[in-house]
């Protein structure tokens, strides 16, 4: 919360700056690879703000009608998806009742069939096999799914959903960042990457250096690999922590 935010005023760079740089929707951009749903991807690729545009689906209007309220259902709709969230806990998050929650899933899946045959698919394997992978091959096994009590299988079916979406994303910022040190060596850069949090890195630059090492990381970080849909990166300075975003 933005008490707790306050604590990142106590960290400090070494040199002159912060910089952070921050995976824009990543998790998100991953799904609309791994389902092949069409209309996820034609939505980053025609650069759609997508929390927008999906609840102009959910609620049958225009995105020009689309509300502050309207797009913060979508968003927790959207996410929800990702973790596997059911009626009940979307519910929760949205403060109302599951039948209405549900309402919202089930509709999200009629418009967005890729997603909804993923995560049939993703479940199913993982039951056939055992285990699940991310894009590079990273195995996760998921001994819940072989449990006879409903939640301890409920929360493997969980792991499975969301293990080739969010494992992926961790193995692309950990390949960008191995990519961005190896070039900060060749370069005889003096700033440091310093911090990786969720898809998000932290950098102590020096100012003489700031134009070069954000093209330099944002280069990486958005090409690092390629997929149907672009990667993008953002970036914020600050001269402390908590100044960065």
């Amino acid at each position: 919360d933005q008490e707790g935010k306050k604590i990142r005023k106590a960290f400090i760079p070494v040199n002159d700056l912060f910089l952070s740089a921050d995976y824009s929707q990543i998790e998100l951009r991953l799904l609309a690879h791994i389902s092949g749903s069409k209309e996820l991807q034609d939505a980053f690729i025609n650069g759609q703000d997508i929390h927008k545009k999906v609840a102009a689906d959910i609620f049958g209007v225009e995105e020009k009608d689309v509300s502050k309220e309207m797009r913060s259902t979508a968003k927790a709709v959207i996410f929800g998806i990702v973790y596997g969230i059911s009626g009940f806990g979307l519910g929760e998050n949205l403060s109302i009742n599951a039948k209405e929650a549900k309402t919202f899933i089930d509709k999200y899946l009629e418009l967005y069939p890729g997603v909804k045959k993923y995560m049939d698919n993703i479940v199913k394997e993982a039951y056939e096999k055992g285990y699940v992978k991310t894009l590079f091959d990273r195995k996760r096994n998921i001994d819940e799914l072989k449990s006879k009590v409903y939640q301890v299988r409920s929360a493997g079916e969980r792991i499975a959903l969301n293990t080739p979406i969010q494992g992926t994303s961790a193995d692309i910022i950990k390949m960008a960042m191995v990519k961005i040190d190896r070039e900060f060596t060749k370069l005889n850069i003096k700033s440091k990457m310093i911090l990786q949090v969720h898809d998000e890195l932290i950098f102590d630059i020096k100012l003489a250096e700031k134009e070069q090492v954000e093209s330099i990381v944002k280069d990486i970080m958005e090409n690092i690999v390629s997929l149907s849909v672009p990667l993008k990166a953002s970036a914020d300075y600050g001269t402390d922590w908590y100044e960065t975003k």
